[in-house]
């Protein structure tokens, strides 16, 4: 066994007091700068020199994804969601006041897309191709202080189909102003980590400063740990040099008794503050959160939290949000995290790229796990389609051609910037990058199924197709430059070609291995290889792929593909992306959520979806919707929808997600299905009934008979009104919170409209800026940057922000031809 796994691994790392400082580079004063800027989407010669924009110039404030807002047309790409990407230029006009200076000052991207260029009054900064690492660049050579000064950022998406998923285009996160003196907390360079033993915990911590100063100094730092309740509970002072010009890190530790753990229900965080003086003189600070709690990982036990074996139930998911594409929110995403929590979730994998720092520290203070993710490509690009869906001929558009000079510099990247996090429990150095032909390849792959070789080798072995055995070299790097900056924490990666990996010293490399749907090895390898921790990466929604994790106790969990509906890896058009999540577009629950509840959580829960069996009368009063619901008779669906609505006397299948012992159905008061216990293969409970106009529920009960739960479902009527769940008043701040209005159509008695697909029109008071309206419809192509859009399942989720104005209050009016006008009155805070 691997000294990784000697003994329990135990680790406490810190993220920041709030979301902001989550977002800032760990030192000096920040300033967002994400309001004001000017774009152009088009190339401009010597555009780094542009100092005036005129009208042909956009004005806008960020986050900001170009790509989103532009038109679908079926003969681009459908990995990245038939829309196109290009060349940008963005502006901002900073101000550095005369009084700043002496002091440094830096700009700091968390993300853009991609392969960016900025500048400084025409000076260059920088290049950085990565599209998802965060980065910084030192202004202060270039600057002009009490005037103007021009940060242009050159942004390059021309080659829009360099993913087998969505991106987006631009600078599609926040954008910070940092201004420190020249001795000072290096970029990301507090650092610390728990060691645990019985009740008592140390906290170990690395401190990197650098002095910018021609001559040395002697630094005094202060530390104070600060508990939940805001009390002070370890703190400690040291003393040390610092020569000129220089870099030097620094290990002191803090030791605290019986220490309240972080976990999954009760996700615990400390505040360290961390302070420098020269002399008294006070240069730099800066605070995070903290927490203590310990994972071990074990080859034959799986995973436990907190010393409690526990099984993973995760997703994967991408980084994009529907209609606003790449930008990110915080308000969006933690809507979407809680459903996802809701449902049973308790870990995410970030396929297959890091994500934006808000998604860590939400995952950190809502309590769930993470699992890191850097590369989906090395070397090598993997085919994509560049026209179309399955048109032509495969391209090879990708980031690999930055791979040798920038790979081990952006995993450092991302390492350093989010190794505070209390929630990621795993570095992942790759995605499927052993897929076997695409591109490496192996003898292996000839291998004979009658011999028991069970992995798919798509044509066999191709002897010029590079060599598999470059998987283990170039593992092995990344591992190494991970355990640099982290040792706290196992390295992973998800294995596509598990039995052509196997092969090389692919899997060697890894602390952990992930397994992309390939269940059917997890036995054979926990055989072969007793001192591998194996998991399940990557796979699908089916029951039999969570009893290979539930029934085998050395399989720690799953993340299943995919958590949310994606843009991109799209289907045939009208497709705009992948529709397998849990939650679709909108961030909305979807039946096969409720199936998984059904499965991972333990609060009691009762779940109906009906269709009509295939082979049923249609006619032309059968809706479209109610025609696509139609499901084979031998196999319970997970995709059923909560509808009441079909013509009398026709025969409908009931199907029922519980977790409950037993359950059984009731009509209008009747009971019209028996108690059932028996879930079969799919773990799924159904009934076979003629359709009747009324309310129909299922119960839940437990082994006793006791009812722990219920579900009603009643015919509608065509849609009257707009029911909108945040009710007829919101609140939101001036500083960018983003406001959400969840509407669904009802009818005259209050009853959702789930057949609806009503066009729904938004209009508001000057100070209000409409962000998107998204229905959650996979197929629906219509454009997506007006203020108009139809409901899908009579649901629609509508995104906006305040614009600047004074004012402290704003109206939002809902309308359709058909339907009771809706006027939501918004109240703005500071």
């Amino acid at each position: 066994m691997k000294p990784f796994f000697n003994a329990l691994i135990t680790f406490l790392f810190f993220c920041c007091f709030a979301n902001i400082l989550h977002a800032k580079p760990g030192f000096g004063t920040t300033t967002n700068i994400n309001q004001g800027w000017y774009f152009k989407l088009n190339d401009i010669q010597n555009g780094q020199n542009q100092q005036q924009f005129d009208r042909s110039f956009q004005r806008l404030d960020l986050p900001h994804d170009w790509t989103v807002k532009q038109t679908l047309n079926p003969s681009l790409a459908s990995a990245t969601g038939y829309l196109p990407g290009g060349i940008g230029w963005y502006y901002k006009v900073v101000n550095i006041p005369k009084e700043d200076t002496g002091k440094k000052v830096f700009v700091y991207f968390e993300g853009v897309y991609n392969r960016s260029d900025v500048y400084i009054n025409g000076q260059p900064l920088g290049h950085r191709p990565n599209g998802y690492i965060s980065f910084m660049y030192d202004m202060t050579p270039h600057l002009k202080y009490g005037e103007e000064n021009v940060i242009a950022v050159r942004v390059d998406h021309s080659q829009d189909a360099d993913s087998r998923w969505y991106t987006g285009s631009g600078i599609y996160r926040d954008v910070w102003l940092v201004k420190s003196e020249p001795l000072h907390i290096d970029l990301w360079g507090l650092y610390c980590y728990p060691e645990l033993n019985k009740d008592a915990g140390t906290l170990q911590i690395e401190l990197n400063l650098v002095n910018e100063l021609s001559k040395a100094k002697n630094v005094k730092v202060q530390y104070e740990l600060l508990d939940p309740q805001g009390k002070v509970v370890a703190k400690n002072n040291g003393s040390y040099a610092i020569k000129a010009n220089d870099k030097a890190a620094f290990k002191t530790q803090l030791k605290v008794t019986k220490p309240q753990l972080w976990s999954l229900e009760s996700p615990v965080l400390y505040q360290l503050i961390t302070k420098i003086f020269d002399k008294d003189r006070l240069v730099d600070s800066t605070t995070v959160k903290t927490g203590f709690r310990k994972f071990t990982f074990d080859p034959n036990k799986g995973f436990a939290l907190n010393d409690k074996w526990m099984k993973m139930k995760g997703i994967c998911f991408h980084h994009d949000a529907g209609v606003l594409g790449a930008e990110v929110y915080r308000e969006v995403w933690k809507r979407r995290l809680l459903n996802l929590k809701e449902i049973g979730v308790n870990a995410v994998r970030t396929s297959h790229n890091p994500q934006s720092p808000i998604i860590y520290e939400l995952c950190d203070e809502l309590g769930l796990l993470v699992m890191n993710e850097a590369f989906d490509e090395w070397e090598f690009p993997k085919r994509k389609w560049l026209e179309g869906w399955n048109v032509g001929t495969p391209g090879f558009q990708g980031t690999y051609d930055f791979f040798e000079k920038w790979g081990e510099q952006d995993l450092a990247s991302m390492v350093k910037r989010d190794r505070n996090h209390l929630s990621i429990f795993a570095w992942s150095i790759g995605n499927e990058v052993d897929y076997p032909n695409d591109p490496y390849s192996h003898p292996i792959l000839n291998g004979d199924k009658n011999q028991g070789f069970t992995q798919a080798i798509y044509g066999g072995y191709k002897k010029d197709a590079p060599d598999a055995m470059r998987l283990g070299v170039i593992a092995k790097k990344l591992a190494a430059v991970v355990k640099k900056y982290d040792l706290s924490r196992p390295v992973t990666a998800g294995l596509a070609g598990v039995a052509m990996s196997n092969e090389t010293e692919y899997p060697g490399a890894l602390d952990i291995a992930g397994y992309n749907y390939t269940e059917g090895k997890y036995h054979e390898d926990h055989k072969k290889y007793p001192n591998r921790v194996i998991y399940g990466s990557e796979n699908r929604h089916e029951l039999e792929a969570w009893k290979a994790v539930a029934d085998n106790e050395f399989i720690f969990g799953q993340f299943l593909w995919t958590g949310i509906d994606y843009l991109g890896e799209s289907g045939r058009w009208p497709s705009r992306g992948f529709y397998s999540g849990l939650l679709d577009l909108g961030g909305y629950i979807k039946p096969r959520g409720y199936f998984r509840q059904s499965l991972w959580s333990d609060k009691p829960m009762v779940y109906i979806g009906t269709y009509p069996l295939e082979g049923a009368n249609w006619d032309n009063n059968t809706s479209v919707l109610q025609i696509n619901e139609r499901r084979k008779n031998e196999e319970p669906s997970i995709d059923a929808w909560p509808i009441w609505n079909y013509k009398n006397g026709q025969l409908i299948r009931v199907v029922c997600y519980t977790n409950a012992a037993q359950a059984y159905l009731e009509l209008n008061g009747k009971v019209v299905g028996d108690k059932k216990s028996d879930k079969g293969k799919f773990g799924v409970l159904f009934w076979d009934i003629p359709y009747q106009e009324g309310e129909l529920m299922a119960v839940g009960l437990d082994a006793n008979g006791k009812e722990i739960s219920r579900q009603e479902l009643k015919t509608s009527k065509r849609p009257e009104s707009i029911f909108v769940k945040q009710g007829d008043e919101i609140t939101i701040s001036k500083d960018g919170e983003v406001g959400q209005l969840e509407i669904q159509l009802v009818d005259e008695n209050g009853v959702p409209v789930l057949l609806a697909e009503d066009e729904i029109t938004f209009e508001s008071t000057h100070n209000i800026r409409l962000l998107g309206m998204e229905g959650g419809n996979n197929s629906d192509m219509t454009s997506y940057t007006d203020n108009r859009h139809r409901v899908f399942r009579g649901r629609m989720i509508i995104y906006f922000k305040a614009n600047n104005s004074n004012e402290n209050e704003g109206r939002i009016i809902l309308s359709s031809p058909w339907l009771v006008q809706k006027e939501i009155k918004v109240k703005f805070k500071n």
